[in-house]
């Protein structure tokens, strides 16, 4: 992301000093978290309070079961008045997660939020020292003392405030991204929604019907699609892609690129004239290639919007300058072949990130002969076969010969669950999609013989055990454990046959079959990484957006204001899916909801004194947050707050240690590896090799 304006003086304004001053000798409050048994499982408790309770500077030392605990951070409260304490550490998990809690606790007894210190007890000493009970003890109480000697050097920060955009953007108009504009709207916010098709429904509008109730799919979206449509609060951008966005928390601007449909789209009725004149047919990409359409094309009968949208690679005219069958068919003079890209900047507080999905592609050399044998497809193109409106009218057939199959199988786990091409996760909606459809299947054609080759059932939701048992039982689909190891087709008859060892029965077998159907998993969508670069999103191992925390923070990102939806997080099914939209528009609309919002000081500052202008920090940062701007002292470096999210990359990069970083100065980290080195006697590691070198002498 690039760099905004500078914050100014009219921009921001700070809070109210707090009522309590820091003194001149620094008094430290200690408190020591049991955690139940996470920690004092392995630490021993009393033995770390008692040793640190003699450091210099603490002037109160306690420990409590739970410190997070209303009674626990009353005790905190109640030690800092009584005591007269400036400064506090807090010896429990990890900041991540309680640094938040302990701030608001010790603001409320009148100290700066920022004169605290959390050192980690959990994750990064008991957790990993589990047997070495000893051992654990004395590096907790290290651990502390090293806390103590930063918290001694603490200054007391102030959070800026900034104003507020009242709108947000919502970039990807799948269900999920459908929901947070339609929440956010009907909360009186302006939306942007940006989708990168000429339609928004995302692969919910592929689908034939859902699990595990069997809901017609699109019948359940349109609705909401043709609502989005109309509400006033929504611009909906569709065929339409982020180019830049710039800015920080509640002040993002964000650049558009609406791509010429070569349309109209005030003119265009949707007919539908200029497609039938139109000569040109191509492989249907909705339709995952198995029906055709023309080089002017709507996606799907019931898109949104219901205009018409010209492939310009597959346009006679674009190759050739000649043709216009669509112009002369449409009566409102509607297409514009001359029509180019337009760019739309619009401003916005806050952003949700809706990117969707991708279908995991089979490896063209496999196991599983994808590319080489026409009856083998994915699930998504059965979906595509089995849909009303799909390109066979919702009968199934055999793509080799047009025939109806009469033995079906399908194979679980491909693209999933697979170290090797680096798909280690599951992507959780696999095997109910294949139940889903055997159950369609057998309502079409009741005398099909369906089996399934699986490693493991995952039926994790409401209702999802209920339809594994129903189509087990009811419908006669066979479960097969084990994992195809070769298949093979029958030249004459296309037939394929599945060589697999079947675990429960401990046994090799072969099975002929007309239709084998490849379960395949979940993969971050093609725009995913483009976007994610645009934001400044940090992506986890599985290629897909890491969220700020999995537990407490599922919906926001390290980018403060903006958050995610849907599978752009992850693997997840339609109800998850809307559920973390309805999280995400809640999270944004919290932030938009007040005029301000508040900037978290932890940030890098610049010694003007000692910067040279190497621009070393630009580079590195991966978040904008250094500019370059004009000075008395010629062209220095200068850290737009608001941006800057206290990483230290660019402290780190400094030839010339021109950038400190709030609460994390050298003096401060030398004064924790100084604790770290003194010994039982207090000597430090220098005064100790002075005395080595005096007795060598």
């Amino acid at each position: 992301m690039s760099s905004p304006e500078p914050l100014g003086e009219n921009d921001a304004e700070r809070p109210q000093e707090p009522r309590r001053k820091t003194s001149q000798a620094p008094r430290i409050g200690v408190f020591v978290c049991h955690c139940g048994s996470n920690i004092a499982g392995t630490v021993d408790m009393p033995k770390v309070t008692e040793a640190v309770e003699k450091v210099p500077g603490v002037v109160v030392a306690k420990e409590n079961k739970y410190t997070c605990s209303d009674l626990g951070q009353d005790e905190i409260i109640k030690a800092i008045k009584e005591n007269d304490v400036d400064r506090v550490v807090v010896a429990a998990c990890s900041p991540r997660m309680h640094e938040p809690t302990f701030r608001s606790c010790i603001k409320e007894a009148g100290l700066n939020p920022y004169m605290l210190q959390m050192v980690n007890l959990r994750e990064q000493c008991s957790w990993v020292h589990s047997r070495e009970k000893e051992k654990a003890t004395e590096k907790a109480a290290d651990l502390v003392k090293m806390g103590i000697a930063k918290a001694a050097r603490l200054e007391p920060l102030e959070a800026r405030e900034v104003p507020v955009e009242q709108s947000s953007l919502v970039i990807g108009g799948g269900v999920a991204g459908i929901q947070a504009a339609l929440d956010l709207a009907q909360m009186g916010f302006k939306v942007y929604l940006v989708e990168s098709e000429p339609s928004i429904g995302g692969r919910m509008a592929q689908l034939d019907k859902t699990f595990p109730t069997g809901d017609c799919a699109i019948c359940i979206l349109a609705p909401k699609m043709v609502e989005l449509s109309r509400h006033p609060n929504i611009t909906l951008l569709s065929y339409s892609e982020v180019e830049d966005v710039t800015g920080f928390i509640g002040n993002y601007d964000v650049k558009i690129r609406r791509k010429a449909r070569y349309v109209v789209e005030d003119k265009c009725v949707g007919c539908g004239e200029c497609a039938d004149a139109c000569p040109v047919k191509v492989d249907n990409k909705f339709d995952m290639g198995f029906g055709k359409r023309k080089a002017i094309y709507v996606p799907f009968p019931q898109a949104v919007p219901l205009k018409y949208t010209i492939d310009r690679e597959n346009c006679i005219y674009f190759k050739t300058g000649k043709c216009k069958s669509c112009v002369k068919a449409c009566a409102n003079e509607a297409i514009d072949h001359e029509m180019e890209d337009e760019i739309v900047d619009v401003k916005v507080g806050t952003i949700i990130c809706a990117t969707g999905f991708d279908i995991y592609v089979p490896m063209k050399r496999g196991v599983y002969k994808y590319w080489e044998y026409q009856n083998v497809i994915t699930g998504l193109e059965l979906e595509r076969l089995l849909n009303a409106s799909g390109p066979t009218g919702g009968h199934l057939i055999r793509p080799s010969d047009g025939e109806t199959p009469r033995r079906v199988a399908f194979i679980q786990c491909v693209g999933s669950r697979n170290k090797k091409i680096g798909t280690d996760y599951c992507s959780r909606v696999c095997c109910m999609y294949s139940m889903k459809n055997a159950q369609i299947i057998k309502e079409h054609e009741p005398d099909t013989e369906i089996a399934v080759y699986y490693n493991d059932i995952r039926a994790f939701g409401k209702g999802f055990e209920e339809l594994y048992h129903r189509v087990r039982e009811e419908y006669g689909i066979e479960f097969i454990r084990g994992r195809p190891a070769k298949l093979s087709e029958n030249p004459e008859t296309n037939s394929i046959t599945i060589r697999a060892e079947e675990t429960l029965l401990n046994k090799i077998t072969e099975r002929e079959f007309d239709l084998i159907v490849l379960s395949t998993g979940l993969k971050p969508s093609e725009g995913s990484l483009k976007i994610g670069k645009i934001l400044s999103l940090s992506l986890s191992p599985d290629g897909f957006f890491m969220e700020a925390h999995p537990k407490l923070r599922p919906v926001d990102t390290a980018v403060e204001g903006i958050y995610l939806a849907g599978c752009a997080q992850g693997p997840k099914d339609i109800p998850d899916s809307v559920a973390q939209a309805k999280a995400a528009a809640a999270s944004a609309a919290s932030i938009m909801s007040g005029k301000k919002v508040k900037i978290e000081p932890l940030t890098a500052l610049v010694d003007e004194e000692l910067c040279i202008g190497c621009e070393l920090c630009v580079d590195m940062c991966p978040y904008g947050a250094p500019e370059m701007v004009e000075s008395e002292k010629g062209t220095r470096a200068r850290i737009v707050e608001a941006l800057c999210h206290g990483c230290g990359t660019c402290v780190a990069a400094c030839p010339q240690k021109a950038i400190k970083a709030n609460q994390f100065t050298d003096e401060q980290i030398a004064s924790e590896i100084v604790s770290a080195l003194e010994g039982e006697d207090g000597a430090t590691g220098e005064e100790r090799k002075a005395s080595k070198k005096a007795e060598e002498a």
